[in-house]
């Protein structure tokens, strides 16, 4: 195949950004070491980031998005990852600058390709995809802190996102009592049935509140959001409570005293699912394909051919997007 299939956003004179459907060449691909036949992709916040244009994400157009993919490798230059190999890439500069997964093609650098885990098929890999790779690296981060079930609740903002509702379904999963923050209560019931204890309403946490601590609540959090819900998180926690923060949803200001950290101990934990090692992201998804398996995995996502991208991007970057999306780049 020396032309394929891809959603490609670009930028018109009077600034507008828009996506279609178009024929790529294989031969306008990027110089790397992997051609990899795409599958499936996923839709992430940053992927709604890039097709809008925003320049901090994706500064050349047109572009092909997609910060997700799994497929089979069609080309290699090593040994490590032979033709026919089912591959899985997320991250790096994949979608950002790197033409992506959106595309039937990719081309990139060994040093960016995961192995897809036996036991995992290409589409269950892309209803986790980023996002999912993301929670479980926050709850990864959660158990080496110290927060274990016995610890006491575990609570989730932005619980009906992406990667809000696998880190739920991670934490259920591992025996945690999870409580969930959502502003969209008509997906209570979702939640609930997953195994979610309690559902707290978004507004609790995303106020002001000038109190520098409040009653100690939860023993771990996932945050997704920042802002003022992560800096009301933190004064929830209890004593040695830790909050893995990945998202800036809210915003990406953080306005807090630091009478949580020397009163309480709390923990505030980074997660970075982008630029971290190979190895790791290799180890998480091993996790996920074993001990990590989830069993109500294709409950989580929505499959989506390209012709329904347009939309489900807009759904997403406005805040109403619920579970995953899987992009069949066959469909």
């Amino acid at each position: 195949m020396t032309s394929y299939t891809a959603y490609e956003v670009s930028e018109s004179a009077d600034g507008a950004y828009t996506g279609a459907i178009v024929q790529k060449q294989q031969a306008d691909l990027p110089a790397g070491d992997i051609l990899i036949e795409v599958l499936y992709s996923s839709v992430n916040f940053k992927d709604a980031l890039s097709a809008s244009g925003n320049k901090g994400v994706t500064r050349h157009f047109p572009h092909v998005p997609g910060i997700d993919a799994v497929g089979k490798v069609v080309e290699s230059s090593t040994e490590s990852l032979p033709v026919g190999e089912d591959v899985i890439v997320t991250g790096y500069d994949l979608g950002m600058g790197t033409a992506g997964g959106f595309g039937q093609r990719i081309r990139v650098p060994a040093a960016w390709v995961a192995r897809l885990p036996k036991g995992m098929s290409p589409r269950s890999a892309m209803v986790f995809g980023t996002a999912g790779l993301t929670a479980a690296l926050c709850v990864d981060k959660l158990l080496k802190n110290g927060v274990v079930p016995e610890s006491g609740s575990v609570l989730v903002t932005g619980s009906t996102g992406g990667v809000g509702i696998v880190a739920c379904a991670l934490l259920v999963k591992l025996g945690f009592d999870v409580v969930a923050s959502t502003g969209k209560p008509d997906q209570a019931e979702r939640l609930l049935a997953m195994g979610v204890k309690e559902i707290v309403a978004r507004e609790t946490l995303s106020e002001d509140n000038p109190r520098p601590l409040l009653k100690e609540t939860y023993a771990g959090a996932v945050d997704v959001v920042g802002g003022k819900t992560l800096a009301n998180v933190l004064k929830v926690l209890r004593h040695n409570g830790s909050v893995a923060a990945c998202g800036l949803v809210e915003s990406t200001e953080l306005q807090a005293t630091v009478l949580p950290f020397i009163l309480r101990g709390v923990n505030l934990l980074g997660v970075d699912s982008v630029e971290i090692p190979l190895s790791k992201k290799q180890q998480m998804w091993d996790l996920l394909a074993d001990e990590w398996a989830l069993n109500n995995l294709d409950e989580l996502a929505e499959d989506i051919a390209l012709t329904q991208l347009a939309e489900t991007l807009s759904r997403v970057l406005s805040g109403g997007a619920v579970g995953r999306y899987v992009v069949d780049l066959n469909a």
